[in-house]
């Protein structure tokens, strides 16, 4: 069955609650996309322009640890947002994102939004609230992760002395 991104959108649990009529601008900035299993969605670093509601799949968060590689900071899902960035300046991603296996996701057009927040102040009161709970979650998740890496080196410095 065929669904149309309103729809996809209106039942999704981020966006439970609100207007109907700001799903129906939400989803005028969106788009199907789908990333191969390995395939990066985005580069720690690179312009943030869009922002994901994952429906199939699972994404790796990454970060790059130095004398280590690439270190897992969170794996998301089907029903998950993935980035935030595109909503704060200076639009820049602060993790790199891949695909784990097949990633279907609606992806939304950040700029395209920023406009629309920008005219109906409601309406992008609506959005940064929601996204505050997402950053919230994935400094929870950082922390987190942070912690055992220097609890590792940490326990690595007490065997070699």
């Amino acid at each position: 069955m065929i669904q149309s991104l309103e729809s996809l959108l209106a039942g999704h649990r981020f966006f439970e609650g609100l207007d109907p009529r700001y799903i129906s601008l939400i989803a005028g900035c969106g788009t199907n996309v789908h990333f191969d299993a390995g395939q990066y969605v985005f580069h720690e670093g690179e312009p943030a322009d869009r922002f994901y509601i994952i429906r199939h799949g699972k994404v790796a968060l990454e970060t790059f640890v130095p004398e280590r590689g690439p270190y897992v900071i969170e794996t998301i899902g089907e029903g998950d947002v993935l980035g935030w960035s595109w909503l704060f300046p200076p639009y820049r991603w602060y993790f790199d994102a891949r695909a784990l296996e097949l990633m279907r996701a609606v992806a939304l057009d950040g700029d395209c939004l920023r406009r629309k927040c920008e005219v109906d102040c409601r309406f992008g009161y609506e959005i940064t609230s929601r996204f505050a709970e997402i950053i919230v979650q994935r400094l929870r998740a950082t922390r987190l992760q942070l912690l055992d890496v220097y609890d590792r080196v940490a326990a690595r410095q007490r065997l070699s002395s």
